[in-house]
C-alpha cells in the first residue's frame, strides 16, 4: 500500500518565502501525521530545503531522498551529470542534511543530458550504493519516456515521476506498468498538477503554467462529480495516485502545518473505485 511522503520544495521557498520556524512546523506536522518519507534536493532553495529538513528531521526511522545532477555554485545551480559532480553533490547534501548516508538518490531532471547521465552519473550512483552511502538509486523527472529507458537498460531501484500519472494526465501509465513488471518502486509527485486538482477555476495553473481552458473545464467536471458523491477532488486525486500497485509513495508538498494536516486527512480518505473510474471518464 502506498504511503504519504513530504516533498520539501516549499521548504526552499520555491512557492513563496517562509521562515525557519514555519519550515520546522511543516516537518513536525508531517511526522505527527505519520509521514516517514521526506524528499528533498539541493536545487530547492539552493540548499535551503536540505538544511531546514536536516534540522527538523524527526527522531526514529524515516526515509530521506535527495537528488544529483543540479550542482550548486556561487552563482546558483547548473546541470552537471559527471561522476565527480555526483559524488560531490551527495557529499554536499549529506553535510546540509546532517546525515552520514541517504536512503535514495535520484538523477534530477536529466532531460537534456541523457547520454552523460547514463554513462557517467549512473555508474557513480552505483558505486555510492555499493559503498553504502546511498541505499537505493533512481531517476526523478516530469516526463515518463526517459525514465522508462533507464528502467529498461539500467539497474534502477526507484523512479520519481512528477505530474504524469494523475486524474488529468495518465500518460505515465506505461512507465508505471513497466516498473511493476520489473519490480521497480514508483514514487509519484505533482499529483495535483500545480493545484488544478485542488481548486479548479479559471486562472488556475497546470504544471507550472496557466491551465488551458479545456483542462480547467475538465477539472471542474471532476470536482462536481466528486462533490456529488461527497468527496473533495484533492482526496480523489490522492487516492487515484496511490491505487496503482507499483506506487509505494505519493509526495505532497506544503508550506504550512495546516496544509500538511489537510493533505494527510485527504490521503486517509477511502475513495470508492467506481468513483475514481467515473472521474477518469470525465
Amino acid at each position: 500500500m502506498a504511503e504519504l511522503g513530504l516533498g520539501t520544495a516549499g521548504l526552499g521557498d520555491v512557492f513563496g518565502e517562509i521562515d525557519d520556524e514555519a519550515a520546522a512546523a511543516v516537518v513536525a506536522a508531517a511526522a505527527g501525521a505519520g509521514v516517514r518519507y521526506f524528499d528533498t534536493a539541493p536545487y530547492y532553495g539552493f540548499g535551503l530545503a536540505e538544511r531546514r529538513l536536516g534540522r527538523a528531521l524527526p527522531a526514529g526511522s524515516c526515509t530521506v531522498s535527495t537528488k544529483v545532477g543540479r550542482t550548486l555554485t556561487d552563482g546558483g545551480c547548473h546541470f552537471d551529470f559527471s561522476a565527480d559532480a555526483v559524488r560531490r553533490g551527495i557529499e554536499g547534501s549529506l553535510e546540509r542534511l546532517g546525515l552520514d548516508r541517504v536512503d535514495i538518490a535520484y538523477l534530477h531532471d536529466p532531460d537534456d543530458h541523457e547520454a552523460q547521465a547514463a554513462a557517467e552519473a549512473w555508474p557513480e550512483l552505483c558505486r555510492l550504493r555499493d559503498e553504502g552511502v546511498v541505499s537505493a538509486i533512481g531517476v526523478g523527472m516530469n516526463q515518463w519516456e526517459m525514465p522508462a529507458r533507464f528502467v529498461e537498460r539500467l539497474d534502477v531501484d526507484v523512479v520519481l515521476l512528477a505530474g504524469r500519472y494523475t486524474l488529468l494526465d495518465r500518460s505515465g501509465s506505461r512507465l508505471l506498468d513497466l516498473c511493476g513488471e520489473r519490480g521497480v518502486d514508483v514514487v509519484l509527485g505533482g499529483v495535483f498538477n500545480s493545484g488544478l486538482l485542488i481548486d479548479p477555476r479559471p486562472g488556475a495553473w497546470f504544471d507550472y503554467a496557466p491551465a488551458p481552458a479545456e483542462l480547467v473545464a475538465r477539472a471542474c467536471r471532476m470536482r462536481d462529480v466528486a462533490a456529488s458523491a461527497g468527496y473533495d477532488l484533492a482526496a480523489c486525486a490522492l487516492a487515484f495516485a496511490a491505487a496503482h500497485p507499483a506506487v509505494t509513495s505519493v509526495l505532497v508538498g506544503a508550506t504550512s502545518a495546516a496544509q500538511v494536516q489537510a493533505n494527510a486527512g485527504a490521503f486517509r480518505r477511502e475513495v470508492p473505485p467506481d468513483l475514481l473510474h467515473r472521474l477518469v471518464s470525465c
